[in-house]
C-alpha cells in the first residue's frame, strides 16, 4: 500500500477503467476528461455515481460545480475524494 492519496488514485483508476470499459487506461494527477476517449456528459454522470458508490461518499452541488471547466484534472477529483473520505473517518462531533 502507498500513501492514502496513492491508494485513492489506484481505486479511482479501477473505477474509471470500469466506467469506460478500458482495462489499459492509466490516469495521473494531470489527466483531464478530454484525455479519455468517450468522457462526455453522460459518462461523467456515470463516473460520479460509480465514485460515490465505490468510496461511500456523496458529492455536494458545490463539489460537482468545482469539477466543471476545461482545466480540472483527476488530481482535483482525488483531492475531493480525499477530503470526503477524511470526513468519514473523523471522530463523531468533529467537523471539516
Amino acid at each position: 500500500m502507498g500513501t492514502p492519496r496513492e491508494d485513492i488514485q489506484l481505486e479511482l483508476q479501477a473505477v474509471i477503467r470500469a466506467v469506460f470499459d478500458n482495462d489499459e487506461l492509466v490516469i495521473s494527477d494531470a489527466t483531464k476528461a478530454t484525455d479519455v476517449d468517450g468522457w462526455d456528459s453522460m459518462a461523467h454522470v456515470n463516473l460520479i455515481i460509480a465514485i460515490e458508490k465505490r468510496f461511500g461518499i456523496r458529492f455536494s452541488g458545490a463539489d460537482l460545480a468545482s469539477m466543471r471547466g476545461s482545466g480540472r484534472t483527476i488530481g482535483h477529483l482525488i483531492d475531493l475524494i480525499a477530503a470526503k473520505t477524511e470526513r468519514l473517518d473523523a471522530p463523531p462531533g468533529a467537523s471539516n
